[in-house]
């Protein structure tokens, strides 16, 4: 299985910049596959970031996101070495988890 979350993280200025990339097909339930029928909806519902125990990101989603998302943001304070756990799941309760450390 393929790693389904890469996740980058580094300190600047007194913030700790996350940029992930999470792999996860995002199909809106709308699109017809090649057989003419409707593909299943399967998308990513929540996505929570956790530094120190704490929730420092928490996104609800829909079908409106592409394939493969893209997340990148900034949050003040976490140090150097200091966790950061990244989980999500989706609308058929498929889900992944990982933690890593601040840079």
């Amino acid at each position: 299985m393929a790693k389904k979350l890469k996740v980058r993280t580094k300190r600047e200025d007194g913030y700790t910049v996350v940029k992930t990339l999470i792999t996860h097909p995002m199909e809106t339930g709308l699109r017809k596959g090649s057989d003419g029928k409707l593909v299943p909806a399967h998308f990513i519902k929540e996505v929570v970031f956790k530094a120190g125990g704490k929730v420092v990101f928490r996104a609800h989603w829909g079908t409106g996101i592409a394939k493969n998302p893209y997340l990148s943001f900034r949050f003040k304070g976490g140090d150097a070495g200091d966790d950061l756990e990244i989980a999500w799941v989706d609308n058929t309760g498929e889900s992944d988890t990982t933690t890593v450390k601040i840079k």
